[in-house]
């Protein structure tokens, strides 16, 4: 019997992507508008990345952060968006054993990082609101490596409990997953083995990681709140809080995606609904991410027009330099 089960077990090597729908004009459609959302993600990240390095005036703890948040953003949409575009032009789209379970673990690893650095961003706007004096000290260069040591061993651990948990089920046939990428859930649903052990470690290790970055996250807030109240000028109030707009913005669309697929009961809502949930976190999100910190921070615009006019003005000395 048991090898049987082995037997069954090796068979399965490749698992077939259902994807988003059948329709063919949805297709080309789906195709277009994702593939225009991938190149903005990526340009806009990159351009993130290279602001901040290249801009002394952003040489922050918080851009800091930021950088190494669009680098996640990056590396997150680009586990799965360049394999679901290909879905879109192939009547049949296969993954391998091992590239799903490489999909699913990048996306949890890339997934888990940007929640720790969600968590470090709103701990850093806690310090910068609630304690100035002391933020040089508390978010010194060696604090800001140690939180971003503790993101990707997070993201590592996180990913390593999907993965050992992948490799202890047995899939004994059935091999179309009903997603567009290779996720924990429909992948469950495949097995043919006792899932109730495999499924407990991840959920342990990913509600754990949720439940204390939220708290970080409220924490830091109500603090920050209550600071901003406690501020007689409106313009230091208004100040303040424009600072944590951006941060806001970017954890309540993370965390509200995130709450409806892994936190509410699957009952409640359709696989259909969890695909879109799942463009919009995995796809959508890592666009918006950059869109959000550039248009409603001064200091990134303010160092876009800086850099921006130093090219200017070096490329026309450069022609000045020819023509002389």
């Amino acid at each position: 019997m048991d090898s049987l089960v082995v037997r069954n077990h090796t068979a399965v090597t490749e698992f077939i992507l259902l994807g988003l729908t059948d329709d063919p004009v949805l297709r080309v459609i789906s195709f277009m508008i994702i593939l225009c959302i991938y190149l903005v993600t990526i340009s806009g990240n990159l351009s993130i990345i290279i602001l901040i390095r290249i801009s002394s005036q952003l040489h922050h703890p918080m851009y800091f952060f930021l950088s190494n948040l669009a680098s996640a953003d990056i590396g997150f949409s680009s586990s799965v968006t360049p394999n679901m575009l290909v879905n879109f032009l192939v009547e049949r789209n296969t993954i391998s054993y091992l590239g799903c379970v490489t999909q699913l673990g990048s996306t949890a690893f890339f997934g888990t990082v940007e929640c720790f650095l969600l968590a470090a961003m709103a701990y850093d706007r806690f310090v910068a609101i609630c304690n100035p004096l002391l933020y040089s000290a508390k978010m010194s260069t060696q604090v800001c490596v140690q939180l971003l040591v503790v993101a990707y061993l997070g993201g590592f651990l996180n990913a390593s409990s999907f993965i050992f948990s992948f490799f202890s089920l047995l899939f004994c046939g059935p091999n179309r997953v009903n997603h567009f990428f290779c996720d924990f859930a429909p992948l469950i649903e495949l097995s043919c083995s006792d899932a109730s052990v495999s499924t407990a470690v991840p959920s342990f290790s990913s509600g754990t990681i949720i439940v204390v970055t939220v708290f970080v996250i409220a924490i830091s807030y109500i603090y920050i709140l209550i600071t901003i109240l406690k501020m007689r000028s409106t313009e230091g109030r208004h100040k303040a809080f424009s600072t944590c707009t951006s941060h806001l913005t970017a954890v309540t669309l993370f965390y509200g995606t995130i709450t409806f697929i892994y936190v509410m009961p699957k009952s409640s809502y359709s696989t259909d609904q969890n695909k879109v949930v799942s463009v919009f976190y995995t796809v959508v999100i890592p666009m918006l991410n950059p869109l959000i910190y550039s248009l409603r921070n001064k200091e990134i615009k303010g160092a876009l027009k800086r850099e921006l006019g130093r090219g200017m003005f070096s490329s026309d000395a450069c022609y000045f330099c020819r023509i002389s």
